[in-house]
């Protein structure tokens, strides 16, 4: 089957590939593809260095003529959480085809051809997933997509072939214009992408935070390090933090207020989770009403993110990796990036001259010469922390009253973080905590007039008021022996319009239903299951239960159901669980835990 040859790509993670479109194949050599790879990321070097990615960087790097795949410069990017890395690097990529019209790209997902997706509505009627492959393409910064020949152009290739790449790129460099989508179909592409390149700098966040001095440091120098920070922080589990039990590298003594640079999805990640450290760790908090509240939480928890980074390096190296000097592509691309203006005029040794060196460095590492660059983050900052100049305490303490001021409440969390639930009605509604709150967000969740309910059997909730909650419906009735009988005489009533087959089936399914919650009554009635939930308090029901022993309390379930998601809650200890994924998914913002014990 086609679909079998097709490439598989991790969930999360961009490819991408740029061919050379040579009408005779000529001159595609790994010099010529090697040399094209440069002068790309030479050329758009000032909008790279500046971006904060999540997971990996955009890079490009030359492949040699494997299984059909011609070869090529390409690469792949882990975007993670951040969907908007995935859409840059198709900016990027439109914007090289334009700057470079003699290549062509390619740009796949885990969901095969995205572009595709976005123009769905203006796709031409015999394009669909088993007839795309190996059709849309990237060129001259415009959507290409091959046609079907019709009796107006033989250009293209039928809806049933496949072609291969190399017959599809040389169908391309032949018929570009004939190739090029439709003016909706690059329309709506443009609209994705509206915004870009100035959504690079909006899409940032500045945030005041409280963090030990090394950190400081170290962001002066990599300010992209946040990211693999509040990533180790996000993903931490209970092996993480016992190495934040005691804080070897950062110590939170030092800690002094600064500007941390996040990408919006960066920010929201660090701040949705409740988070309560460690005594031992000698991180903590001020008062929720203290003003610079937030700093103080968002550093803390930057600091585990760094700590744990740190901890993950087993054997760090005594000795410093060779200096980026001696790798013989950095004097040519050092060479290409003066040509280019990338130091916009700053005289060499001036403080925003040497700012650009260290991001020119660092992307050069990362995107040129990233497989020769072994380093892990945490390693990064060991060795940034080795090499750096002594840390002067004064002097950043200094520097706390010449901060930039951080964005205002117009991109503050609660909107960049705010989780709407969407109904079966197609309403949708955020939820602030309130113990009704859980209740009523479970009653749309199931669609359904959720409320308290008599539960009998002695005091133990019976299956069959379980079972009835479900299948009844909006009544939401119980479904007792009366109901059963009710459905029997029914069951007669449309003997004459069904089959008698089919009613016999039936009655033998309630039988067999009836049957199956007797005998779970049964096993119930012989445990405590029903000392665990909390009964309605009703004076009059007391009075009652004195003069009939048989008469039983209801159950609150609202507050049982309350209580037992907080129980779970309080489990988790801070970590991601079931209790908070439940809540978090129905818009349910729960406070932090104020009690002592």
């Amino acid at each position: 089957m086609d679909f079998l040859q097709r490439t598989v790509v991790v969930e999360d993670m961009v490819q991408y590939k740029l061919f050379l479109l040579q009408p005779d194949g000529s001159d595609v050599t790994e010099e010529r593809l090697t040399h094209l790879a440069e002068e790309i990321l030479v050329k758009f070097a000032p909008l790279l260095v500046q971006y904060i990615w999540q997971n990996q960087p955009f890079n490009l790097t030359y492949h040699s003529e494997k299984g059909g795949v011609p070869a090529h410069i390409g690469g792949s990017t882990q975007f993670g959480e951040n969907v908007e890395d995935e859409w840059f690097i198709v900016y990027l990529l439109l914007q090289i085809t334009e700057a470079f019209p003699e290549l062509a790209a390619r740009v796949e997902d885990n969901d095969g051809e995205f572009l595709l997706i976005e123009a769905a509505d203006y796709l031409p009627k015999w394009l669909n997933p088993d007839s795309s492959q190996n059709r849309v393409f990237l060129h001259r910064g415009e959507v290409h997509i091959l046609p079907c020949p019709s009796k107006f152009s033989t250009v293209g290739f039928s809806k049933d072939v496949v072609p291969s790449l190399s017959q599809a790129l040389a169908e391309l460099c032949s018929h570009p214009h004939v190739c090029q989508a439709s003016p909706k179909i690059c329309s709506a592409l443009k609209k994705r992408l509206k915004g870009y390149p100035e959504k690079i700098k909006t899409g940032l966040h500045q945030a005041h935070c409280f963090i030990p001095a090394g950190i400081a440091m170290v962001l002066a120098q990599r300010p992209q390090l946040v990211a693999h920070a509040v990533s180790a922080f996000y993903l931490r589990d209970p092996v993480d933090l016992q190495a934040c039990r005691s804080f070897k590298i950062f110590s939170p003594e030092t800690r002094v207020l600064t500007s941390v640079t996040f990408t919006r999805c960066l920010y929201a990640q660090l701040l949705q989770q409740q988070f309560t450290s460690d005594r031992r760790s000698g991180f903590t908090l001020p008062p929720h009403s203290h003003p610079q509240y937030r700093a103080h939480e968002l550093g803390m928890k930057l600091a585990h993110g760094f700590e744990i980074l740190c901890s993950r390096v087993r054997l760090p190296s005594s000795e410093p990796d060779a200096p980026i000097s001696c790798n013989p592509q950095w004097k040519r691309f050092l060479e290409s990036l003066k040509k280019n203006d990338y130091f916009q005029g700053e005289l060499e040794g001036s403080t925003r001259y040497r700012e650009l060196m260290r991001s020119a460095e660092h992307f050069f590492k990362q995107s040129v010469a990233f497989e020769s660059s072994a380093l892990s983050p945490g390693e990064e900052i060991l060795l940034l922390m080795q090499n750096g100049h002594p840390l002067n305490l004064e002097e950043l303490k200094e520097r706390e009253q010449q901060l930039p001021q951080e964005d205002g409440e117009s991109i503050c969390p609660s909107k960049l973080i705010q989780v709407s639930f969407c109904f079966r009605d197609g309403s949708r509604q955020s939820f602030n905590f309130d113990p009704n709150s859980m209740a009523s967000a479970l009653e749309r969740l199931l669609g359904m007039q959720y409320g308290k309910y008599d539960i009998h059997n002695l005091g133990y909730i019976s299956t069959s008021s379980c079972c009835s909650i479900f299948f009844t419906g909006n009544e939401m009735e119980e479904l007792d022996s009366d109901d059963l009988d009710d459905d029997d005489e029914s069951d007669k009533e449309r003997e004459e319009e069904t089959s008698g087959d089919t009613e016999q089936n039936g009655t033998e399914t309630l039988n067999d239903l009836r049957s199956y919650m007797d005998q779970m009554d049964e096993e119930l009635m012989s445990t405590k299951i029903g000392q665990s939930f909390t009964v309605t308090v009703n004076v009059f029901l007391i009075l009652r239960s004195e003069q009939n022993e048989e008469e039983i309390r209801p159950l609150d379930l609202d507050v049982n159901l309350v209580t037992n998601l907080l129980e779970s809650l309080s489990c988790q200890a801070g970590l991601a669980g079931p209790a908070s994924n439940l809540l978090q998914s129905l818009g349910i913002n729960l406070p932090a835990n104020s009690d002592p014990s």
